[in-house]
């Protein structure tokens, strides 16, 4: 049976630390919003970026434990003052005012040393910090995870969603657009992530075999084609895109792909919205195709799909729970893809 603990107002909500479960958990989070409730969140310093389009404030999490509860207290002092103003009763008693979405007993902490009653998850012998912990029931989607969480504040079991649902800002739009301008980039192009961060249960979850795959099947595939392939590096990727992916791009390097460097998040889904094909591993941009719908093939090994799998129907996952997948199998993927559009 679900439990209401539903009303509407001020919602501080900490977000995960990647990008991807950050996503997986927006459809819940609009879904909060959709009933009423004033979304404050706090999160990594690219979520501002990545959620814009979306009008929630995202608040920079501090570095330092005291300064997170410090911001934690403001967030929920504010909040206060915003619903006495609207002539809303203060929260009290069992009323949820927050939601922390990370699974760690420190931020179970946070919340309580703040004086937020928090929803979350049982973990790591965290329930009692909680307000209302929920059982982790480990062996479902991610998403699923997080949906449940609205579930219950809301008192209502609904479907799981169909997509991610990531809106993009017009500033973000624009800026891609001025981009692909910049550099000649018309329609049909693909864009390729070789990088993964982290790991799934210690095990590295970039394809062995992109490098080669990029240089052979998919720049013969892209000349022949005539479509640009590019590849938008993030902090730290920049070495390596340039020295295993990138090169010239001009006349006969049709295949090679064009490196865009220093692309925030915001600007980076909007290109993919306008991409022919996505080829990913299990990382955050692959998520952020699948968010804005647009054709991603993502190459798994470790990862488990049901689990953590790209959501949404643009999505197709390759192998995956221990097995890569060969890069013919790749390539029949992508050519598929690219004639479905």
């Amino acid at each position: 049976m679900v439990t209401a603990d539903f009303t509407p107002g001020p919602l501080v909500v900490r977000l995960r630390n990647w990008v991807g479960d950050v996503l997986l958990g927006l459809p819940m989070l609009q879904r909060l919003a959709d009933a009423g409730f004033d979304l404050r969140l706090v999160g990594k310093g690219w979520a501002r970026d990545l959620l814009a389009g979306h009008g929630w404030p995202v608040h920079v999490l501090p570095k330092t434990f005291a300064d997170r509860v410090r911001l934690l207290r403001r967030l929920r002092e504010e909040g206060e003052a915003a619903a006495a103003h609207r002539g809303r009763p203060k929260a009290t008693g069992g009323t949820i005012d927050a939601l922390c979405l990370p699974y760690s007993f420190s931020s179970a902490l946070e919340f309580r040393l703040a004086g937020l009653r928090a929803l979350g998850h049982a973990h790591e012998a965290r329930s009692l910090l909680l307000a209302r912990a929920l059982p982790l029931r480990r062996g479902q989607h991610e998403l699923a995870v997080y949906w449940q969480l609205g579930d219950a504040l809301l008192g209502t079991a609904a479907p799981l969603p169909v997509r991610l649902g990531l809106q993009l800002s017009p500033a973000h739009r624009e800026a891609a657009a001025a981009l692909r301008a910049a550099h000649g980039i018309g329609p049909g192009y693909i864009v390729i992530c070789p990088f993964a961060g982290g790991t799934f249960e210690k095990l590295d979850k970039t394809w062995p075999e992109f490098s080669a795959f990029a240089r052979d099947e998919l720049a013969a595939l892209a000349r022949a084609q005539g479509r640009r392939v590019l590849i938008c590096p993030g902090p730290g990727e920049e070495a390596l895109a340039r020295r295993d992916f990138a090169g010239s791009a001009g006349p006969g390097n049709e295949g090679t792909p064009l490196c865009l460097e220093g692309v925030g998040l915001g600007t980076y889904a909007a290109l993919l919205a306008e991409a022919a094909l996505m080829v990913s591993n299990d990382t955050g941009p692959g998520h952020m195709a699948a968010a804005v719908q647009a054709p991603l093939l993502s190459v798994l090994g470790p990862t488990d799909p049901e689990r953590w799998g790209a959501w949404g129907p643009s999505a197709r996952r390759l192998g995956g729970r221990g097995h890569w997948p060969a890069r013919h199998e790749v390539l029949g993927a992508v050519q598929g893809l690219l004639e479905a559009r």
